[in-house]
């Protein structure tokens, strides 16, 4: 199977073992969300896509069903490797939390009356919504959004986040709305 070539800045096609260690990687330190942590392996550290493209890969992402992460470890193992690749990605995202979770509820069940345990719970909530944050505010300012894209961001964010509507009636709205707007913006060039 010939691999899809690496654009400036991208990082040759990684083989069945290199995604494996990527995605374990991203598993074992996502506590708490592993989507900052998904963007620095993917994007710096690994080099398979570059800002633009993971924005891209998280849009579509988003807009699936199940997990972003998830989503995204099949797209790219699938796209390096075909099936077999989405399906190492996918394990190795997803083994060793699974053992770590197990560990750790074990481990709490032990100490969840203790006062400590719920304040240690709270200020790790606190670091996930820092992380979270930090990591929309650089996809944000790397996704050379034109004006219309800025305008469908920012009502999502204000039908979910503020009005608490439905992800899925807002994406039902959206979704049309951002297609209309890409397609007559494209008509325009």
């Amino acid at each position: 199977m010939a691999q899809p070539e690496a654009p400036d800045g991208v990082a040759p096609a990684p083989g069945l073992a290199e995604l494996f260690t990527g995605f374990l990687k991203i598993g074992l330190m996502g506590f708490g969300g592993v989507g900052p942590i998904a963007r620095y392996v993917i994007v710096t550290e690994r080099r398979w896509l570059d800002d633009r493209d993971y924005a891209r890969l998280l849009g579509v992402c988003q807009a699936l069903p199940g997990a972003n992460t998830v989503n995204a470890a099949v797209m790219i193992g699938d796209r390096y490797r075909g099936a077999a690749g989405a399906l190492t990605c996918v394990v190795a995202l997803m083994a060793a939390p699974l053992l770590c979770l197990v560990a750790l509820a074990t481990l709490y069940d032990a100490v969840a009356d203790k006062p400590w345990a719920q304040v240690a719970l709270t200020g790790a909530a606190a670091s996930a919504a820092g992380l979270i944050t930090g990591t929309a505010a650089r996809l944000l300012t790397r996704a050379e959004l034109a004006i219309w894209g800025w305008a469908v961001a920012g009502a999502a964010f204000l039908s979910v986040g503020v009005f608490r509507q439905p992800l899925l009636t807002t994406l039902l709205v959206l979704i049309p709305v951002a297609i209309a707007a890409a397609i007559l913006t494209a008509r325009r060039r």
